[in-house]
């Protein structure tokens, strides 16, 4: 039975933290247990994970507020199941955090937070929602009110994160596919198809692929456990189709043979596709080569505020998906929640989140997608390129009207064939034009007028690469500084292998880090508020003499100058 938790509201008359010392415990309040108190765990709607929990007369649950403050904990320390426990039980900061004033307060075995997030997944299943994501963005949107922060400007990168699994070739999966079906037979099919089995089951699938040396051994080793796979798939089929080992075992041979007259035939390595099974112990997990590095797991895409005037940067949102996911399709299936929250108008990205699926959503938000760098070869300084061209589109996101480096307007139409897009420009303006030679416009055989073609893809590239261009000198500092928040997110988790498996888990663990991210970059704020405050206080008590007013004003009026917010001159550091 669901219980909401305001217990917290009333503190202790005697406690733990009470105790201390005044000064330890105003240090206390302003550490980031404080401002975790203050800016996370008391704006936790409890009543959103009600769902969860059974309606009728029962025992109560423990707090959810406290069992989603854990997360968020465990994923920003990066700490085990065991090292949070023993955390919560004897950390004082930690029992602050949470709105315990006393140790032993809330007192619950680690059990509960194991069957805490079996529900969490379950319902992820049932309605394809995540209450934790959810309630990160209820509690950031509240953070961003409260503190004034402006989201007109966002910025977005993504970074490769990896699960809890073993890196293993080819040959080892299948092994490993192949013990994994032994293990679920019944003791009768074992006596009847132990020989079968009994290559692969003698040592682990890791020993068995290490005694293979060279490139003709492994593929003499993928032919016969190809033709094995298929003989047991067709024989268990009738009583194991069911279970889970035996479909592993069905996507591994389905995804790494060919089959030719019952013959099994090992794929090529270019014939496997990024999205084949890395793990059977991670079903969603796929393989991705970004630059000289390949990468077996996910990727996670984070947002974040980036208008120069906020006094402080928090993250929006954060997406975990398959690491062959294009960032193009991220960045538009961002949009739709980010524009409905915040006041977004435009995103800063690097080059690879321009495709066709964020041009349709940029183009369905309103959004501005500005890019400092743009996907593949950079144009000719020989010729112009599209992108010197300023391009309209209509409300249906079409090319309507084309104007040249030169200011020659003409309306855009569909070609004949209606799979491209054609403007026509006056041939007497052309003909004078210091750019002609270099224009792509040209003259048709019969029609003297300067024909220029280009697809809708084309329109939207040349689009993006003018957008890049225009905001060269700006765009930079802007983007930047989403890097150190990608490394914030991952700083809990060395080399960025995080310590669970599949994509729900690995959803939650970032979402709890983003939220520890935020929690931080307050706290900081905060305390620099308060030792700015503090120090015009000083100021004020302090007798000043002539000379000391003349360079305070100083002073004050190019604070002034380089920050328009005179209440956030000194936080800034100007």
């Amino acid at each position: 039975m669901f219980r909401k938790n305001t217990k917290h509201q009333q503190p202790a008359l005697i406690s733990a933290a009470s105790e201390l010392p005044e000064k330890q415990r105003k240090r206390l309040e302003n550490s980031w247990a404080g401002t975790f108190y203050k800016e996370f765990f008391g704006r936790i709607d409890e009543e959103t994970f009600a769902v969860l929990y059974s309606e009728k007369a029962s025992r109560p649950n423990v707090p959810v507020n406290v069992l989603v403050g854990l997360e968020a904990l465990k994923s920003g320390y990066g700490w085990s199941d065991e090292e949070l426990y023993e955390n919560y039980c004897y950390n004082l900061q930690v029992r602050y955090a949470l709105g315990y004033d006393r140790l032993g307060d809330g007192d619950f075995e680690i059990r509960t937070l194991y069957y805490f997030r079996e529900r969490l997944s379950r319902y992820n299943v049932e309605k394809g929602i995540n209450l934790l994501e959810q309630a990160f963005e209820q509690i950031t949107d509240a953070q961003i009110t409260t503190l004034k922060v402006r989201t007109g400007m966002q910025r977005m990168d993504s970074t490769q994160i990896a699960s809890n699994i073993v890196s293993a070739s080819r040959l080892q999966l299948l092994v490993e596919g192949m013990q994994r079906v032994e293990r679920i037979l019944s003791e009768a099919d074992k006596a009847r198809l132990a020989e079968s089995f009994a290559p692969y089951i003698r040592d682990s699938a890791g020993h068995y692929t290490y005694r293979i040396k060279g490139k003709e051994a492994i593929q003499e080793h993928l032919d016969r456990i190809g033709q094995d796979i298929y003989s047991l798939l067709q024989e268990l089929c009738p009583t194991y189709a069911a279970e889970t080992a035996y479909q592993v075992l069905e996507r591994l041979f389905t995804e790494n043979f060919n089959l030719v007259e019952s013959q099994a035939h090992p794929k090529a390595n270019e014939e496997i596709s990024s999205g084949c099974l890395q793990s059977v112990d991670d079903l969603e997990a796929t393989y991705r080569t970004k630059g000289n590095v390949h990468y077996k797991g996910y990727v996670a895409n984070l947002t974040e505020t980036c208008d120069p005037q906020n006094a402080i940067q928090l993250v929006t949102k954060v997406q975990v998906a398959a690491n062959n996911v294009d960032d193009s399709q991220l960045l538009a299936e961002a949009l739709p929640n980010l524009k409905e929250r915040t006041d977004l108008d435009t995103m800063v990205s690097d080059g690879g989140y321009g495709g066709e699926a964020s041009d349709k959503a940029l183009q369905e938000t309103g959004v501005t997608l500005i890019q400092t760098a743009i996907r593949g070869r950079s144009p000719s300084t020989d010729k112009l390129h599209l992108s010197a061209f300023n391009i309209k589109f209509n409300p249906q996101g079409k090319p309507s009207k084309i104007t040249c480096p030169q200011e020659q307007t003409a309306p855009v139409q569909a070609s004949a064939h209606q799979k491209a897009f054609v403007a026509h420009f006056d041939p007497a303006i052309c003909q004078t034009c210091p750019l002609h030679e270099q224009c792509p416009a040209k003259p048709g055989k019969r029609d003297v007028r300067c024909h220029l073609r280009f697809t809708q893809a084309e329109a939207r590239a040349a689009e993006r690469r003018r957008m890049s261009q225009e905001h060269a000198q700006d765009r930079h500092n802007l983007r930047s500084a989403v890097e150190s928040s990608v490394r914030s997110l991952k700083h809990p988790f060395p080399a960025g292998k995080l310590p669970v498996r599949g994509i729900f888990r690995m959803t939650c663990m970032i979402i709890g880090s983003a939220a520890m991210t935020n929690v931080r970059r307050i706290q900081r704020y905060t305390t620099a508020k308060i030792k700015a405050m503090q120090a015009i206080q000083n100021e004020k008590d302090r007798p000043a003499t002539s000379q000391d007013s003349f360079f305070v004003a100083l002073g004050r009026f190019f604070a002034a100058q380089l920050c328009p917010r005179p209440d956030l001159s000194l936080v800034v550091g100007c």
